[in-house]
């Protein structure tokens, strides 16, 4: 079999090996290329029977420019760059890989939180800046240091990662609610399933593990923001788009909301009008809570596994079909 990576180096930028795909067929990798020339994502392709794609798009035209293609990877659990439909008419299975970064990303929603909490890096900086040298003090600390125990943090989707993170905050004192659309026994087993209204209102964390719909868009805004305690914080894990990145700097320009943390934004990379950029007390990371190497690699060998099942005839993680 042909195989065709059309982006390696979103998941792996040369720490991991393709050797599980080498064992599978034909392996061509090619480290990126450009979403807005379809040419030369058909040149790639060319007669190939399996692509695997992190965030190249593959639409009906390209598929119809491409008939030899017979299974489509998404190295990611999100697999919207990719048109289903069309898929699906010519009978091309599509997987993705779910559950790999669930431990990468509920450590990192508390890599957020507790900068924001403590600000480790800025006192860091401070003290090989002079400042405790020059301190008159025994210590000195110039932000307010938050702790942890007897919060609230409610949570925004409650599935694996969501669940995952509720365990750790209750490892740190922290009482949690959360919402979901559809409840589980082993939800209720680790929080209190709770309506947004309630959530917000309990809530001194909130943070978003939940999927981007066509009803959830922009659910952080001005609206949902003026329901929250004052002080809130605020976390974004999970997609941009999630927030209405306008409301919460004014929010936090404000002092509504005491600070944001976020790893994802509504167009990445960021845009430099991004008004995130100017708001206060607002850390932005580069979308790599997913990141660790122990996770890529998760991400490697379930895709590797995905293609080696539908060689096998018994394909799973299919998202169509």
């Amino acid at each position: 079999m042909k195989i065709i990576i059309l982006d390696g180096k979103a998941g792996n930028p040369g720490d991991l090996s393709w050797e599980g795909f080498e064992a599978l067929g034909e392996l061509t990798v090619y480290q990126r290329t450009p979403n807005d020339d379809k040419a030369v994502i058909i040149e790639r392709i060319g007669d190939a029977e399996a692509i695997i794609t992190n965030k190249t798009l593959i639409t009906a035209d390209i598929l119809e420019a491409c008939p030899g293609i017979k299974y489509i990877g998404v190295s990611a659990t999100g697999y919207n760059v990719i048109d289903l439909a069309a898929a699906s008419a010519k009978g091309i299975p599509v997987t993705n890989i779910p559950a790999y970064s669930t431990e990468s990303v509920s450590q990192y929603v508390f890599a957020l939180l507790l900068e924001i909490c403590n600000r480790v890096g800025h006192h860091s900086d401070a003290v090989k800046d002079g400042a405790w040298t020059r301190s008159p003090d025994f210590c000195f600390w110039d932000y307010p240091l938050i702790e942890l125990s007897g919060k609230t943090m409610g949570i925004v989707g409650f599935g694996r990662i969501g669940q995952r993170t509720a365990l750790i905050a209750k490892t740190f004192g922290m009482e949690v609610v959360a919402f979901n659309p559809s409840k589980s026994a082993a939800g209720a087993e680790i929080a209190d399933y709770v309506e947004l209204d309630e959530l917000y209102a309990r809530a001194d964390v909130v943070t978003l593990h939940c999927p981007l719909t066509d009803g959830n868009k922009g659910m952080i805004n001005k609206d949902s923001i003026s329901k929250m305690k004052d002080g809130v914080i605020i976390i974004n894990t999970a997609r941009g788009p999630l927030v209405n990145e306008q409301d919460l700097t004014d929010a936090l320009n404000a002092g509504k909301v005491y600070a944001a943390g976020v790893d994802v934004v509504s167009e990445e990379p960021i845009k430099s009008d991004n008004p995130l950029l100017t708001a206060k007390n607002c850390f932005i990371t580069p979308h790599i809570a997913w990141a660790p190497i122990e996770s890529r690699q998760r991400l490697m060998d379930n895709a590797v596994k995905n293609l080696k099942s539908f060689l096998e005839g018994s394909p799973i993680n299919v998202v169509n079909l």
